[in-house]
């Protein structure tokens, strides 16, 4: 099973030579602006290529990547410093891609400044800091939007509008799973390195809980849980159960030291759904309960991906009420991971 980056560039390879489609970007379309030249922001640079769009500035902390970053994908501007990208009246939004405990700095400058504000998961480092963003989005009236992936794949929307239309019956049970394997030789990269923000909960696990709290129809208030941590102190894996008001059931495992399949089972009275790589899928199986007849159901293309998130964000800006209605899931989600990670006793230097 290939992993991650290598799955998303096969997918952009497949995709190259195809028209885009035109049902993606809808809004009237915003200047964006990078901070950060990782690998999810080569993405989302390769992403808009497909759709013959480009990325308008860069700002990172070392300037030589900033300027090769630009050079490999015709960027326009490479900024000194994020000062400059926050004062250039040409940039409408802002795309964070840097490390989760930096994500709340850089929040608090582009909101301030008054740019709209799309950011990689995990969005802040706790409740705390997103309730503090929510507020400083709405002080300057501009949009605040949660980048994973799960919130914007049209896979789930068209699965959520029939499972609304009542198609699928109640939502009795989410299951979820998520493991990668992550070496232990190597215990100051970003995934065990508790200085920045590493762990299971908030790389792999803001998928699990997005997926599980994007179908039920209200926030768990039950939880129980276990974490193991890893020797830096940030949690290595975790199984999650969980219980809202409504009697559903949400149960999660997550490891970032072995290897499982990244497998969603949703179930529900008349059907339950199953969606392998579920973090940019576009496909999904729907077994019957009444006849164990399977239905295949496509939308959306993971090429696309990280179009969709922007798609989103321009079209909230444009006034759109379900997609600036994404930003409550991402809170609750938020607050579980708060709690779960309060519990495991996982405290991050920004927060003691």
């Amino acid at each position: 099973m290939p992993d991650a980056a290598s799955a998303a560039a096969a997918a952009y390879e497949a995709a190259k030579d195809r028209p885009f489609p035109d049902d993606v970007f809808t809004a009237p379309q915003l200047t964006w602006a990078v901070i950060g030249c990782g690998v999810i922001a080569n993405q989302m640079a390769e992403a808009l290529a497909l759709a013959g769009r480009r990325i308008h500035g860069v700002a990172n902390r070392t300037r030589e990547k900033a300027v090769a970053f630009a050079e490999r994908h015709g960027v326009e501007r490479v900024y000194d410093t994020v000062e400059d990208l926050y004062a250039d009246p040409e940039v409408d939004a802002v795309y964070v891609t840097t490390p989760h405990n930096t994500h709340i700095r850089y929040l608090r400058g582009a909101l301030a400044a008054g740019k709209h504000v799309l950011c990689e998961k995990s969005i802040t480092l706790n409740s705390a800091e997103l309730d503090e963003a929510r507020a400083l989005a709405e002080k300057n009236g501009v949009v605040l939007m949660d980048a994973t992936t799960i919130l914007h794949m049209p896979l789930y929307a068209e699965l959520l509008r029939r499972a609304r239309a009542g198609e699928f019956g109640r939502m009795n049970l989410a299951q979820l799973n998520f493991g990668s394997y992550k070496e232990y030789g190597d215990l100051t990269n970003r995934f065990y390195n508790i200085e920045l923000a590493g762990g299971a909960m908030l790389d792999i696990g803001v998928y699990a809980l997005s997926l599980m709290r994007l179908f039920m129809a209200s926030q768990p208030t039950e939880v129980v849980s276990l974490g193991n941590l890893a020797s830096t102190g940030v949690d290595e894996a975790g199984g999650v159960v969980c219980r809202n008001a409504e009697g559903q059931l949400g149960v999660v495992s997550l490891t970032l030291h072995s290897k499982q399949p990244k497998r969603a089972v949703l179930s529900f009275d008349r059907c339950y759904v199953e969606v392998e790589e579920y973090p940019r899928a576009d496909e999904a199986t729907i077994v019957w309960t009444e006849d164990g007849r399977r239905e295949t159901v496509r939308a959306g293309e993971e090429a696309y991906a990280l179009c969709y998130e922007m798609a989103d964000l321009e079209a909230a800006v444009a006034g759109d009420a379900e997609k600036r209605a994404l930003l409550g899931y991402a809170a609750d989600v938020m607050e579980l991971m708060t709690r779960l990670r309060a519990d495991w006793g996982v405290v991050y230097p920004e927060e003691r």
